[in-house]
């Protein structure tokens, strides 16, 4: 596949689960919980290892702290794709999100710790964080974005939201090349998709195994650990419900979990290649932190997309209960 002008597989790793510890101005913890800097730095080299060269991350996560030990890990390999967010306030020391920042004069500052934190002359993708920015702010951002991409600090730029309408204000950038939004095999995106596949914009999958529920290791009686985020009952964690996995999820996790597995496949593999037999755009970019999360994710490009007909029968029994909140077609 294609990602802007280097040849990588069609699969990311999502480095907010090594980030670690991280909360929210009132205290909330927004991070996971058993991460463990050592095993993350040997979870990236592992996908190295086994194909993987993209690499999705933020400022946010872990408050720079992901971003800091990606750059350790990648040290000494320029090769590597490296995708960073911007656009929420962070306090390193306290591991603290200070909230969305909307100021345009901020960007080239949030640009530079970027490329500070992760030992880079330049950042392959940029993304606007928050998903809801209003459009007017959010094109003041882009403007200072074209700018760092004008002087060499930033090769593309693109969002991470789930609302179309964002994406159609914002399309016609020049260099506006990837959207990152939310999609599973439980909960589709069919308009997103649409749009992503008709202006050629990449589509990096954020939560494709729904924040780890589809990982076939839980039931409705798993309770998520204190201070993981999955357990703090926010309202866009809908994946978990006081700590516990969701049960209408579960339901509808348990309907397809055969077909997952098709061909050998494990539930995980045969999730992301789910994605994969939706579109050739796509690039789920699943959150791991152990070597063995990553030998399994990584063991999925063997297998490819699944074949159209197991795609036809898993939404035959899925239906559409559940729709990407910002897809028109809900």
């Amino acid at each position: 596949m294609k990602f802007l002008e280097s040849e990588t597989a069609p699969l990311g790793l999502g480095c907010w689960p090594i980030g670690g510890a991280m909360y929210a101005a009132d205290g909330q913890s927004l991070g996971y919980t058993q991460s463990d800097d050592a095993e993350s730095v040997r979870a990236i080299h592992a996908a190295l290892a086994n194909g993987i060269t993209l690499f999705d991350t933020a400022a946010a996560y872990g408050a720079g702290h992901s971003e800091r030990l990606l750059a350790k890990a990648l040290k000494n390999r320029p090769d590597a794709l490296v995708v960073t967010k911007i656009g929420i306030a962070i306090d390193e020391k306290s591991r603290t999100l200070l909230g969305e920042d909307r100021d345009p004069a901020n960007v080239k500052t949030a640009i530079d710790a970027c490329l500070t934190r992760l030992d880079r002359d330049v950042i392959d993708l940029l993304l606007l964080h928050p998903n809801e920015t209003p459009i007017d702010a959010a094109a003041m951002l882009f403007s200072e974005m074209e700018k760092a991409m004008q002087q060499g600090k930033v090769r593309a730029f693109g969002w991470s939201t789930d609302f179309i309408a964002n994406v159609d204000a914002t399309k016609h950038l020049e260099g506006f090349k990837a959207v990152e939004h939310a999609m599973h095999v439980l909960m589709d995106a069919p308009d997103m998709q649409r749009l992503t596949k008709e202006q050629n914009l990449h589509a990096l999958i954020r939560s494709p195994l729904a924040m780890g529920l589809l990982s076939g290791k839980y039931d409705i009686n798993t309770s998520i650990p204190n201070g993981d985020v999955r357990a703090t009952n926010q309202g866009w964690v809908q994946y978990y419900i006081d700590g516990k996995p969701n049960p209408a999820y579960m339901q509808l996790f348990d309907a397809i979990r055969e077909l997952l597995q098709s061909n050998g496949r494990t539930v995980v593999q045969g999730a992301l290649s789910w994605l994969w037999g939706k579109s050739d755009h796509n690039i789920p970019i699943p959150g791991a932190r152990t070597v063995e999360q990553v030998e399994g994710l990584a063991k999925a490009l063997s297998f490819g997309p699944l074949p159209s007909q197991i795609v036809s029968e898993i939404e035959g029994l899925v239906g559409t209960e559940f729709v990407s909140h910002g897809d028109s077609s809900r």
